[in-house]
């Protein structure tokens, strides 16, 4: 009697860690802090938020913008593994139609880690009454969200992980 014999292809996933570093100098706080339920409640995806003690927006890995805001408070950068951020300055800012932003990149530029994407006015968010606390978010862009690993506490922009991000390749 002959038997035939299946073999199965075991699926491997290699498990990749992006570290994140922080893109604003401040406290970095759970989003559950964060004063608008979109942010708050994860909506948009997971990750961090940062009280600023300056306004300079620096890049935290090198890439690729993929889309920022008109009013220049908000931007995408996308990662080489395919991974997005958002980071977005201070809550409802859209208001102030890009006053007190200042963007020096554009949709499409390529990024270097530590380059200042974005100038922003601390004194003039908060003097529209406003909050600065900054959401910083991966973004759902698979079925499935990577696992992302939160650092609070005092971080300095382009220094400090924020972020572990574990995703399956």
């Amino acid at each position: 009697m002959f038997s035939k014999w299946k073999s199965k292809k075991e699926e491997k996933h290699t498990q990749q860690v992006l570290e994140i570093t922080a893109p604003i100098t401040g406290q970095a706080v759970p989003l559950a802090q964060v004063p608008d339920d979109t942010f708050a409640g994860g909506h948009m995806g997971n990750g961090i938020a940062i009280q600023p003690t300056e306004g300079i927006l620096k890049a935290p890995f090198d890439g690729t913008v993929a889309h920022i805001v008109k009013s220049s408070h908000a931007l995408i950068l996308e990662h080489s593994s395919g991974l997005q951020l958002l980071l977005h300055i201070g809550i409802d800012t859209v208001s102030l139609k890009g006053n007190g932003f200042i963007s020096h990149v554009t949709s499409g530029d390529t990024v270097k880690a530590g380059q200042i994407l974005i100038e922003f006015d601390l004194e003039a968010i908060r003097a529209a009454g406003l909050d600065t606390i900054s959401p910083i978010i991966v973004t759902a862009t698979e079925e499935t969200m990577p696992e992302v690993e939160c650092h609070y506490g005092q971080v300095t922009a382009g220094e400090s992980v924020i972020l572990s991000v574990v995703s399956k390749q």
